[in-house]
């Protein structure tokens, strides 16, 4: 792919790294310094239609390890997910311009409903980010690219 220098700014660039078994995760997490005091919460938005009781019972948390960055340097994003299956998908959006863009980084859940997705963001500046699984959105958390 050919990414002029201009757009190059725009890009974020995002590693996906599921981490299903926690001895892994826990290696992993341990190699990036943890956030101050971020504490995890959750959000859900209700779908439409017949499935509308259970969508307004899932919910997603999503706490990063880090409060700042530099450019294209790892950090995770992990969290657990309420009212999902197993194995559902989960997968990370950044705020672009006031719209959301869907990122290709995306880890399924583990049978306890946890995941954990290693991240790196290009862009510059306060990025604000969140989880997304079908109509579920976690809340939107924020990481400050330097």
């Amino acid at each position: 792919m050919i990414v002029s220098k201009r757009n190059s700014m725009r890009l974020a660039a995002v590693t996906a790294v599921s981490v299903l078994s926690i001895g892994l995760a826990g290696t992993a997490i341990a190699a990036t310094p943890s956030a101050p005091s971020a504490q995890p919460v959750a959000a859900t938005v209700a779908a439409s239609g017949s499935s509308a009781a259970a969508a307004a019972q899932a919910g997603i948390t999503a706490k990063p390890s880090v409060s700042s960055v530099h450019a294209w340097e790892l950090f995770r994003v992990s969290g657990t997910t309420t009212g999902l299956k197993p194995g559902t998908k989960v997968t990370l959006q950044q705020k672009q311009h006031g719209s959301w863009v869907t990122l290709p980084a995306s880890v399924n859940t583990n049978r306890n409903g946890a995941y954990s997705l290693g991240v790196k963001l290009g862009i510059k500046g306060l990025n604000e980010l969140r989880i997304v699984s079908g109509n579920t959105v976690s809340p939107v958390f924020t990481v400050t690219v330097g």
